[in-house]
């Protein structure tokens, strides 16, 4: 194969930073195509962890090309931010592997303080946003007046970028929301300072990637995430503000060349969310304390504690439709080891009919899930196990996912580190 996706299956924080650090040690080059630094990929090498939220998590392959695409929201003050992270983990990290388009939307300080004053302003009414300004800055793109990377490096023209902007942005900071706000000239001279720290990293990504196909080099496409948070095809309006299944490959980071061959959806062992929005088949007792617990499921990025329910077959069966999902990986499997009880919602009841697949137009609010038992195991998780060691319950389990999503589950997963993991399938 020449070109894999990693898409999130569910809401986000399945472990897709795990899984491209470990295909992108076959990778050439690997490509972020939306999103921005709402994300939280955490990969942790002999015991150290990092969490990357806009340098694609396979910048820690030695010889890999990692690629921030123009369907990425690009904060350039949490970029350099996270680069002196990167620069501290490692030292030898080659920085000149980081490229980034100049097509970017750029994420400024009116949209941070616009994302903040929308949320104060609804009176406790939230839809859960990390107030890291993605939404405001989708929203300028959109609506053609936002500043990109390209325009960090040109004084006139960022000036003139600004003006757009700031032409509604000033009556909305003065009039309603009652907040000080940066001056123009203010924003334009630290984002000029920033554009030039960056300035070694802008370039024409498309032209990057579509080269490195017409070469037959390897690209690793890395989602941010979950297709459940997609504008479009999520749970609306409980949404990110980008389109997180593989059609956002298209339009943020890829030329046709690079159709991926390819999807993986990465899903848990059960089900997580981080803030509002339905959640069929939350735990909100001991098994859902116990997940939480055992499992360590705070937000990468919030550090919120999230949500935990059982695995919900529905959900993914959807999600592999929507985004078109070949495969999947299965993570997080020792967190259910010991389990006194181990259920799959395999259906909903839902207006007197029972259904096997959520589909846009459904309230999930108002579903009751069906629930299937299965046989509990208690494996004991080592590194570098394969799976002739696992037990026969826990082989059923698996089975069972597998036959219910209509898909193979490729990737096995157990701990967050390099060597907990059993491949199944080689993509590269």
């Amino acid at each position: 194969m020449k070109s894999v996706a990693i898409i999130g299956a569910q809401w986000g924080d399945e472990g897709k930073g795990k899984i491209t650090d470990l295909l992108s040690e076959r990778s050439d080059l690997v490509v972020r195509y939306q999103g921005g630094n709402n994300a939280g990929h955490t990969i942790i090498v002999d015991g150290k962890k990092i969490v990357l939220h806009l340098i694609p998590s396979g910048v820690l392959r030695g010889d890999v090309t990692a690629v921030i695409g123009h369907g990425v929201v690009f904060d350039p003050q949490a970029f350099c931010q996270e680069m002196i992270t990167l620069k501290s983990w490692d030292g030898d990290i080659d920085a000149s592997r980081i490229k980034i388009s100049a097509n970017c939307p750029v994420v400024t300080s009116y949209h941070h303080l616009l994302d903040r004053c929308r949320e104060e302003h609804k009176g406790g009414v939230t839809i859960g946003t990390t107030l890291k300004g993605i939404g405001p800055c989708y929203e300028d793109k959109v609506a053609r007046r936002a500043v990109r990377v390209g325009d960090l490096l040109n004084k006139q023209l960022l000036s003139k970028r600004l003006a757009a902007m700031l032409s509604e942005k000033e009556y909305l900071f003065t009039h309603l929301y009652k907040a000080e706000f940066p001056t123009l000239e203010e924003e334009r001279d630290r984002l000029l300072e920033l554009g030039n720290l960056i300035r070694p990293h802008i370039c024409d990504t498309f032209s990057l990637v579509d080269q490195a196909v017409a070469k037959g080099k390897k690209v690793l496409f890395e989602g941010a995430q979950g297709v459940l948070l997609d504008i479009d095809y999520g749970s609306y309006p409980y949404v990110t503000s980008s389109n997180t299944t593989v059609g956002g490959i298209f339009t943020g980071g890829s030329p046709s060349g690079a159709a991926p061959e390819a999807v993986i959806g990465i899903t848990k062992a059960y089900t997580t969310r981080v803030g509002e929005g339905p959640f069929p088949t939350e735990q909100l007792g001991e098994i859902g304390e116990k997940l939480q617990s055992i499992g360590g499921e705070r937000g990468a990025t919030t550090g919120r504690k999230r949500r935990c329910g059982w695995l919900d077959l529905p959900l993914l069966r959807y999600a592999i439709k929507a985004s078109h999902l070949t495969s999947l990986a299965l993570t997080k499997l020792d967190i259910l080891s010991g389990f006194d009880q181990l259920k799959l919602c395999t259906g909903y009841h839902y207006q007197g009919e029972m259904i096997d697949c959520a589909f846009p137009g459904i309230d999930l609010e108002q579903v009751e899930p069906i629930y299937e038992d299965l046989a509990l195991f208690d494996d004991k998780f080592e590194d570098g196990i394969s799976e002739k060691s696992l037990s026969p319950n826990l082989k059923n389990y698996i089975k069972r996912i597998e036959e219910l999503a209509g898909v193979p589950v490729d990737i096995l997963a157990y701990g967050p580190g390099r060597d907990q993991v059993i491949i199944r399938k080689t993509f590269f």
